[in-house]
């Protein structure tokens, strides 16, 4: 088959033109049966296509025909042995891939900045996670990836680790020295499983750092619709043969993912896949044109600063994918999320994400000229609203040290827990999950020691105005512990 063809697409489309009537699911029925206003603002040639897993269609859940034809070409596009679509995001690929390297008591390395579907997937399986600090930005106050040295030194620390997980790119771009990482690992036989959620389109250009396939993972978590071009809510699984068996990985994947998949969604990683094999490397070309001018243009405004590839100075940041533009906004005399705001408020521009010190856009194929010159001068508008307040900031990066784990995730999750005020929680186990979300790093684990100095750095974030996320009590002023304070080991 051809990369210029779509056949999960063009199986629907036949399908669709056939006009066969329906005494199946879903019960709208082409939109016939749908509330009028949103038929009419979501249109009928979606909803012609909004159907169920029947024969001529294929099914996700076993592929045979035009399903199992588009993964086929997927795979192709982007260098595996096998590719699965995912419908539950790139958070349901990552839960399988977890799921498919550990189990119970199993260890994994993961870097601390993880995505909380990566810590959801631990606790699922009954892993003990051996959490390996990233490397620390003090300009930006940002976290990178993990430099191949820490990961070798905590393999040998813990020599019956079954995985490694990488952040490949980082949520803000930066990559590490993945094909270091992955020899040291496969000179284990551990299998290197990827967190790709951010780096869809880097297989596509050379001026781009390199994938997770070409760096010899033996697994990565995709995500399509954050910079590949399919609808949200799709992401790909590719997968390598060795280490890691498919038909495991199919087998986890069923177990996780609706059976009520939805083609449209399906339908638009297929379409994806194609623009970015034929068309990828011109589209990229141009967005990669129009960061390197918003770059240089930012640079120029007074009091802030855009990062580039003089971050570039060890193996945890090895590479960057400059069509992340990382603002720092600190010299602005306020924090990221209030930037955020003014833009939001003044400009009617919204960001990818903010934190204490600055702001993330994102340039993707969807970009052109028009959108990055109303950035320019958003941001230049900014500069002058608050340069009364500007001075030079140092970036107080105050990461705290990963709290001890007490007993596994999974045992602290489903223990007999009680709930104690935050402020007075200093010494007991946490039993949820505490986050600044997005990015979704964990302040708190299950089965994590609570420090006072975690306590300060959760009300320092709800004091800047950031999201911090995941306990039961949105307030924060109380949290779920383990009745039993005494750690197990």
């Amino acid at each position: 088959m051809s990369q210029l063809e779509t056949p999960l697409f063009d199986v629907l489309l036949k399908h669709r033109n056939r006009h066969p009537i329906q005494f199946h699911i879903p019960g709208h029925k082409k939109g016939q049966g749908m509330d009028p206003a949103f038929r009419e603002f979501v249109g009928d040639n979606v909803l012609s296509i909004d159907l169920i897993n029947i024969a001529p269609l294929d099914d996700l859940h076993s592929p045979k025909g035009a399903i199992k034809e588009a993964q086929n070409l997927a795979a192709e596009a982007f260098g595996a042995d096998h590719t699965f679509f995912s419908v539950q995001g790139t958070s349901g690929a990552i839960m399988t891939m977890i799921l498919t390297v550990v189990g119970p008591g199993d260890k994994i390395l993961v870097p601390r900045n993880v995505h909380k579907s990566i810590m959801s997937a631990i606790v699922f399986a009954g892993a003990i996670p051996i959490f390996i600090h990233p490397e620390v930005d003090s300009e930006y106050g940002i976290s990178h990836g993990i430099s191949p040295e820490a990961v070798e030194k905590a393999l040998n620390a813990y020599p019956d680790t079954k995985a490694v997980l990488v952040i490949n790119p980082t949520y803000f771009g930066f990559t590490a020295d993945l094909k270091r990482i992955v020899e040291i690992a496969h000179d284990r036989n551990i299998p290197v499983v990827v967190d790709e959620a951010h780096g869809v389109h880097i297989k596509f250009h050379d001026d781009l750092p390199y994938s997770a396939m070409e760096a010899g993972a033996d697994m990565a978590a995709t995500s399509v619709h954050k910079l590949g071009g399919s609808m949200t809510q799709t992401s790909i699984l590719n997968v390598r043969e060795g280490l890691v068996s498919a038909k495991r990985v199919q087998a986890v994947f069923s177990m996780l993912t609706t059976t009520s998949t939805s083609y449209p969604l399906l339908a638009s990683l297929d379409t994806a896949r194609r623009q970015l094999a034929i068309h990828g490397y011109d589209l990229i070309d141009d967005a990669l044109r129009l960061a390197k001018d918003a770059r240089k243009r930012i640079n120029q405004i007074p009091h802030l600063k855009c990062a580039g590839k003089e971050k570039l100075h060890s193996s945890a940041t090895y590479d960057m994918d400059p069509l992340k533009l990382l603002i720092s906004v600190k010299d602005l005399g306020i924090s990221g999320h209030r930037a955020e705001e003014w833009l939001r408020y003044n400009a009617n521009i919204e960001v990818e994400l903010s934190d204490l010190y600055n702001i993330l856009c994102l340039v993707t194929l969807g970009d052109t000229k028009k959108e990055i010159n109303l950035l320019i001068n958003a941001l230049t508008r900014m500069s002058k609203a608050f340069d009364s307040e500007a001075a030079i900031t140092e970036a107080l990066v105050n990461v705290p040290e990963i709290p001890a784990l007490a007993m596994s995730p999974r045992d602290a999750f489903y223990a007999d827990t009680e709930v104690v005020p935050l402020a007075e929680a200093d010494n007991c186990i946490c039993a949820e999950f505490i986050m600044v979300y997005p990015p979704g790093i964990p302040i708190f684990i299950p089965g994590e020691i609570i420090t006072q100095e975690n306590i300060h750095y959760i009300q320092m974030n709800i004091e800047a105005g950031l999201p911090v996320q995941g306990p039961e009590d949105t307030t924060l002023k109380t949290i779920r512990v383990i009745k039993e304070r005494k750690p197990i080991f």
